[in-house]
């Protein structure tokens, strides 16, 4: 096992479908449609790719835990469905691979709740996330009786953080101080 290929790979694939020129929802209209005529949507079959990579990692999985919450955090909030549909579990899965491990997923949720912090001030993550992320999550700590406290109430701590991130972006556009005050304190 190549721990170096393996890394590079996954870091290589991220950067491929987070690159702004494959962000299609950042186009006129006419060229989302043009380009998703003649190309398809590139990023979910590249997210695909990595989903059934991750899954076939076996016990070498732990290897990328925390390192690559970040780069699979960055790839979640793409805003397609699909995509995030498919790629999400890859959190969990990374959960439960710490906590056969350890008994917990403390360097996961750490790593996740400084990564989320960064991505959303820089503009990713919406509403939507925060309820596919929540259900997906949820559903599948509900097939694991052992860690589906655990993982609730780590769903619980991300959907707040990511409810006060959200409403911190929102009002920073605002132009009343009291607003921004407030929802920094929340935040805090």
């Amino acid at each position: 096992f190549n721990l170096q290929l393996w890394n590079n790979y996954f870091h290589l694939a991220v950067a491929f479908i987070t690159q702004d020129s494959l962000q299609l929802e950042n186009f006129s209209h006419a060229k989302y449609n043009k380009i998703q005529n003649k190309y398809g949507d590139m990023r979910r079959l590249i997210g695909f790719a990595i989903r059934d990579m991750w899954y076939k990692l076996g016990l070498n999985k732990i290897c990328f835990i925390p390192g690559m919450v970040g780069p699979i955090l960055e790839m979640t909030l793409i805003p397609e469905v699909e995509l995030r549909k498919a790629t999400i579990p890859i959190f969990f899965d990374m959960m439960l691979c710490e906590y056969q491990r350890t008994g917990e997923f403390k360097k996961f949720e750490n790593e996740i709740i400084l990564k989320l912090d960064h991505e959303v001030e820089g503009g990713r993550g919406d509403e939507h996330y925060m309820q596919l992320f929540e259900s997906i999550l949820t559903e599948c700590a509900r097939q694991h009786p052992g860690i589906c406290s655990l993982v609730e109430s780590f769903v619980s701590l991300v959907r707040g953080l990511l409810e006060r991130l959200l409403d911190y972006r929102a009002v920073m556009s605002d132009e009343s101080k009291d607003n921004r005050m407030s929802c920094t304190v929340n935040l805090l």
